[in-house]
């Protein structure tokens, strides 16, 4: 005889409160059923270990299954199975218990697929999709019966004998009107691979059609035939559950090419394997990344022993490692709770740590293993550390061991290294050692060359990156200043003090000066007379170092008063040098209108090289310069 009952709760209407609550992560009914299967068959399995199951184990596959016509879905497995009295215990009264606390808690708050299976309601995020739930189940006690378990998602449930020959336990899920469409073999299929592609117990969903021998033809060719195969969904033991010593290069790439197919193979990996403090594994790979830094994000899968749970992994995983891909599961991330709260978990912060100090072992050892294969790497690797070094103080300072520099000549040198490379000749008055470096050599190519004439070194600055790092090398630094190459003309770039007597009068200077100033006539370019040497530009044009950061800072989205830079007019220094001949011939030129054309020609020329001459600037130098040649 069936026995009919009540859940007793304090709230009447708890199914309409999960359903809306959980409208949006409805999919991960399925995870939760087939979740909680897997764990009655590892409970089996742990019993049959211990010698406390009397029957042979047998199969243990889960089956997921669906039928259109009655509308139902059905999750079947052969695990620890349930008496009537266990169903009324865990089913009604403890889950209900914590479904209770859920909706004191948390029905005000979002982040339900992290929140759902702590409060008991794995079981009950079923009726998020079905409007009547069964369940049947039969104990692997010996001589237990079978029972059957029945609720319409009101308060009321009916209990009753059950015929079920097999032990384990059948959900069987009768599907709502709004929720049909999870009735469709490709959704359920997309659902499982997304949420139980790694379960650690062998899941079945319908079949798939393999094609396999049978026989030779008459020419000895063999034959094929289509047969159907049952589709399991599943990896039971992947890559990051295996020991590291038991693995080769290729299956971790093997691995990677799984996960994310018709991407470069990684440049590296770090398998993860910690027991203590806390549980964490999983395989973390660097990938190729260049500048596409944004397309990048949200790679890393965070699991739950086995269990997909998200793949927005911030908190667990550092900043600056956003970019990494791969997998990591720990059964002690707390999946109970909001982001927020995610955030000061101290389990969540331990782990943050980890990763951050495995990663920087493994740069340091790639770095003293194989250097050269280190630097081959760098263009891909240097985003990762130099965005790590500006996040933690603890990255940098084991960090600054392996992270390199890389100059115009394509030589590498850690931070030490370049010090001490350039500290002879590249240090000014002030006793600052100054780091020259390009942001884009073919642009600033004449700059570049200035500077190798002198015998400096220039450095590649050239990554999206580079305009924070330049900043934050110089606070670490101390007495180091970088300057770009076309910040200045090169004398003044390294200021050693050293005088270069000029061939020109105070009188004279004032006339260069007025004439330069009248061929410009630009407000924004202001005009100075420098002695340099005769192999100097005639005229260079510099934006100032601390003029350029602002406008760099501006453009990366610094607020307030780099904004308010990135709304003012680019301002330039032009430099024009007193001892070049092309000045003296200007000064000796008898008409004015020569001056001036002679004038705004070596402008030109200084602007052209800047590229910043366009439109009808540089249509009046190509015709001008036509002119003088044909004098």
């Amino acid at each position: 005889m069936a026995e009919k009952g009540t859940i007793s709760i304090h709230t009447e209407n708890i199914f309409p409160i999960i359903k809306k609550f959980l409208y949006s992560d409805h999919e991960i009914f399925l995870r939760e059923l087939v979740s909680n299967a897997v764990d009655a068959t590892q409970k089996l399995k742990r019993l049959s270990s211990l010698g406390e199951l009397k029957e042979d184990i047998g199969s243990t596959r889960i089956e997921v299954s669906f039928d259109k016509k009655k509308k139902t879905i059905t999750v079947k497995d052969r695990g620890i199975g349930m008496t009537a009295e266990e169903i009324k215990k865990y089913i009604n009264q403890i889950a209900f218990s914590g479904a209770t606390e859920f909706v004191e808690k948390f029905k005000d708050k979002g982040d339900a697929k992290d929140i759902i299976g702590k409060f008991g309601l794995g079981f009950y995020s079923a009726f998020m999709v079905a409007k009547e739930v069964e369940i049947v189940s039969k104990s692997y006690q010996e001589n237990s019966e079978a029972a059957k378990w029945v609720c319409d998602g009101s308060t009321e449930f009916e209990i009753s004998v059950a015929k079920k020959k097999d032990r384990g336990t059948e959900v069987i899920l009768h599907i709502a009107e709004d929720s049909e469409e999870f009735l469709d073999e490709w959704k359920i299929k997309g659902i499982l691979d997304k949420y139980c592609k790694f379960l650690p117990v062998e899941i079945q969903f319908g079949t798939t059609d393999e094609s396999v021998e049978d026989g030779k033809d008459d020419d000895g060719k063999p034959k094929y035939k289509t047969v159907k195969k049952d589709r399991i969904i599943n990896e039971t033991e992947p890559l990051w559950t295996k020991s590291p010593s038991e693995l080769k290069d290729e299956d971790y790439l093997k691995f990677y090419r799984e996960l994310y197919p018709m991407t470069d193979d990684p440049l590296f990996w770090i398998h993860l394997n910690v027991d203590y403090p806390f549980n964490l594994t999983g395989i973390l790979y660097f990938p190729k990344v260049k500048n596409d830094f944004e397309v990048q994000k949200n790679k890393i899968q965070l699991y739950s022993r086995q269990v997909f749970i998200t793949d927005e992994v911030k908190d667990v995983v550092p900043e600056f490692l956003m970019l990494l891909h791969g997998v990591i599961d720990s059964p002690d991330i707390p999946l109970n709770v909001s982001r927020s709260y995610l955030q000061s978990d101290s389990n969540v912060k331990k782990i943050n740590s980890h990763i951050t100090k495995k990663v920087a072992d493994k740069l340091g050892e790639l770095f003293k293993k194989d250097r050269k294969s280190y630097e081959e790497k760098w263009n891909d690797i240097g985003i990762f550390v130099k965005y790590g070094m500006l996040s933690e103080d603890k990255f940098y300072e084991k960090a600054k061991d392996f992270a390199l520099f890389k100059n115009t000549d394509n030589a590498f040198f850690t931070l030490d290294e370049y010090k001490e490379k350039v500290k002879d000749n590249q240090t000014d008055k002030d006793k600052n050692v100054i780091y020259l470096y390009t942001t884009d050599e073919g642009k600033q190519h004449a700059y570049v060359e200035a500077a190798k004439k002198k015998a400096y070194d220039v450095l590649l600055m050239n990554t999206m990156i580079d305009s924070h790092f330049i900043n934050f090398i110089e606070q670490k630094l101390e007495t180091t200043q970088l300057k770009r190459v076309d910040a200045s003309t090169v004398d003044k770039l390294v200021d050693k003090d050293e005088k270069i007597d000029s061939v020109l009068s105070e009188k004279e200077t004032e006339k260069v000066k007025t004439i330069f100033e009248g061929a410009i006539s630009n407000e924004n370019m202001k005009v100075a007379i420098e002695s340099l040497s005769p192999d100097e530009l005639p005229v260079t044009i510099t934006m100032s170092e601390f003029m350029r950061r602002m406008k760099d800072m501006s453009q990366t989205g610094g607020g307030g008063y780099y904004a308010m830079m990135g709304n003012m007019p680019d301002q330039f220094d032009v430099t024009v040098n007193a001892n070049h001949p092309v000045v003296s011939k200007i000064l000796k030129s008898k008409k004015e209108e020569k001056k001036q054309q002679l004038a705004k020609q070596a402008f030109d020329l200084a602007m052209l090289s800047q590229n910043m001459l366009t439109g009808a600037d540089l249509t009046n130098f190509i015709n001008r310069t036509v002119e003088l040649a044909a004098e």
